[in-house]
């Protein structure tokens, strides 16, 4: 067996990859830990909906990924892949976002064999008129569940005023229109042109070794030639499709979620890392519940204990959020774009910038705690060409110079949308 070795030795941390025969990349993490993790993923997620393959250019409709990570779970033979878990003793799960299609385990034992019920349901796809207009049915009503979830509501309300053509400002569950137009062969040709294994990525955190996780790949993976599919993005401008954005709906008190566009895009690689670990640090420097600008907002009443912020950054889209609830919301709006316009003028002390990057390298090193989140993030980091061993190390360099430039060219005047759900008259 070959493999190549990733490691941090400042960190004590490492990783094997294994590039299988059947084009998978397999990465081993061991760890000694009560739970083991299994990861196995697509780079295949709501915003490829168009591609060029032989070709051949197919749209496919919106809301087929997540259609398509619900469909993998049903077996030609009728069995439950749940059921199959139980009897393992491990805890599945499965989840699509914009960029990448999970499908997961965790388990105490078993894992061996936990792993290898995952690798073969995810390669035998089964798909039917009956059992896909049966999941018509089931998703409709979880897309219902969306358009009463004041959260998703206002997430999706953000990004839809935010771009303008970029495909993340689509539902990632589409629309029970959508969905209604979904076959079994535009299934297969979703399944097909991005579920090929050299697309894919397999990682297995915990208390194994590569031997244990090669056998099992061995025994249920074929190497199958496959097409490649070249990915079709229409052009994004900077400014943004609508300011604001709101909704009445069955909630208490005013809700808000204020997204700032990166215009930055695409990134990837070291560079998307670096500009995440600054975004962090920028964001904690100007929204961070002990700043002076939180303060004031929350002991004047503006904001409660509910505001929050983050910055998400991927290869085709990235964004900073900002949200809460407020009986307010235009006011608190009104306070954000301030605050940052009056940071982008005076810029922060260099004593605040040293504190709060300090704060985001231990955060950077949490993060291998849980094999949960090493084995999400190494699968994040895989298909955006860059090594979760070295982002705390990208942390620990930004300097105070790097966040001032990054605060020069970020939050641009055009960038801003308030998406709101007011309660209902």
């Amino acid at each position: 067996m070959s493999f190549t070795v990733f490691e941090n030795e400042k960190l004590k941390e490492k990783y094997y990859l294994i590039n299988h025969k059947s084009g998978l990349r397999v990465y081993v993490y061991p760890k000694k830990m009560s739970t083991s993790y299994a990861a196995f993923a697509t780079k295949f997620g709501s915003v490829d909906n168009k591609f060029l393959c032989d070709g051949k250019e197919t749209d496919l409709p919106d809301g087929i990924a997540h259609f398509l990570e619900h469909k993998m779970f049903e077996n030609e033979d009728g069995s439950d892949t749940f059921e199959l878990y139980a009897k393992t003793g491990a805890n599945a799960n499965a989840y699509t976002t914009s960029d990448r299609t999970v499908y997961l385990f965790s388990a105490a034992d078993n894992v061996a064999q936990s792993l290898e019920i995952l690798l073969g349901f995810v390669t035998h796809p089964y798909f039917t008129d009956e059992t896909v207009a049966k999941e018509q049915g089931i998703i409709g009503q979880e897309i219902r569940m969306y358009d009463d979830n004041p959260n998703w509501q206002l997430y999706f309300g953000m990004l839809s005023g935010l771009y303008v053509n970029n495909p993340v400002r689509i539902d990632t569950a589409g629309t029970v229109e959508t969905i209604a137009t979904i076959t079994p062969e535009k299934l297969f040709d979703a399944y097909n042109a991005f579920y090929n294994l050299s697309n894919m990525a397999l990682c297995v955190c915990g208390d194994i070794d590569c031997e244990q996780v090669e056998e099992v790949c061995d025994r249920v993976l074929n190497y199958v030639k496959a097409p490649e599919a070249e990915r079709i993005y229409p052009s994004e401008p900077d400014g943004v499709y609508k300011e604001f954005v709101t909704k009445k709906m069955q909630v208490s008190m005013p809700m808000f979620f204020v997204g700032i566009k990166d215009n930055e895009c695409p990134m990837s690689g070291r560079e998307l890392m670096k500009k995440r670990a600054e975004y962090c640090i920028l964001l904690d420097l100007m929204f961070d519940k002990s700043t002076d600008f939180y303060n004031e907002l929350y002991e004047s009443g503006l904001v409660d204990s509910s505001f929050s912020y983050e910055y998400e950054g991927h290869e085709t889209f990235a964004i900073s959020e900002i949200s809460g609830c407020s009986e307010n919301p235009d006011q608190v709006y009104k306070k954000i774009r301030d605050h940052i316009a009056l940071c982008k003028k005076n810029g922060f002390s260099k004593e605040d910038f040293e504190r709060i990057k300090r704060a985001n390298y231990a955060h950077s090193i949490g993060v291998f705690n849980s094999t949960e989140d090493i084995a999400n993030e190494l699968i994040s980091c895989v298909f955006e060409d860059a090594d979760m061993l070295d982002f705390p190390q990208i942390v620990a360099d930004v300097t105070f110079e790097d966040i001032n430039n990054r605060l020069k060219t970020a939050f641009a005047d055009n960038a801003f949308t308030l998406s709101t759900v007011y309660p209902q008259d």
